[in-house]
């Protein structure tokens, strides 16, 4: 379904994913987000170099499970679970019916990610997921990813990013505008959007995001993709 929940102006005091949301959310990042896809493509193979067998996936913040078909559709290893969780029910409803159309294992847990349990996790990913977490909260849910991960495991931190320098940040701005009015936001949409957004979505520059996987353990990180203000890191146990 086409996303126009901002083309009258009508914008949310804070951006919310109710079922208005969930319904046209995969548009909604498809048009919002630069290289999407691919960060989703990145996030499947990976399963090949660091999935381990008798081990957890784990997709927090699922939203309609594109990750985690992405892990199911790479996974060449055995007796794994894919575990999605997302905290908004209408979100899961989605989820719950994409995910029985193409996966095998998978469970799906209705629940804020600050809360569940990461056990047993070979993958674990954050796409999209970190920037709606309060910033002071975010290196305690780091640190908990770094404990349930095996040895070898890895996170995967798909977010947009801001940049310390005021005209850097100002030009890959203006190129993120015209990224969306080229998928067919107007100026009307985009402002809207950005004003419920703006309050709910808080961003860290990449400098934070490696510092946050040292402080946790990580023994190595990389920024393994970025398209203008969206980057994706890999940080291995």
């Amino acid at each position: 379904m086409r996303d126009d929940i901002f083309s009258k102006g009508n914008d949310l005091v804070n951006f919310t994913f109710d079922a208005k949301v969930a319904d046209v959310f995969d548009d909604m990042v498809r048009r919002s987000v630069p290289g999407y896809q691919s960060m989703i493509e990145m996030i499947g193979l990976s399963v090949k170099t660091y999935g381990q067998d008798n081990t957890n996936y784990y997709d927090l913040g699922a939203s309609t499970g594109a990750t985690s078909t992405a892990l199911s559709v790479n996974n060449t290893n055995s007796d794994n679970t894919i575990i999605a969780v997302d905290n908004s029910r209408d979100m899961v409803k989605k989820c719950q019916k994409n995910l029985s159309n193409q996966v095998g294992n998978f469970e799906i847990i209705c629940t804020d990610i600050k809360d569940v349990l990461i056990d047993n996790a070979s993958i674990v990913v954050l796409n999209l997921t970190l920037q709606f977490i309060e910033p002071e909260q975010r290196q305690r849910l780091i640190n908990k990813v770094y404990n349930g991960l095996t040895p070898g495991g890895v996170l995967i931190v798909s977010e947009k990013i801001h940049f310390d320098d005021k005209q850097k940040q100002k030009e890959i701005t203006n190129l993120h505008i015209n990224f969306k009015r080229a998928n067919g936001y107007s100026d009307l949409e985009i402002a809207a959007k950005r004003q419920s957004i703006e309050n709910v979505l808080i961003t860290d520059n990449k400098k934070t995001h490696f510092h946050r996987f040292k402080l946790a353990g990580f023994k190595n990180s990389v920024c393994h993709f970025q398209c203008l203000n969206f980057a994706s890191f890999l940080a291995v146990k």
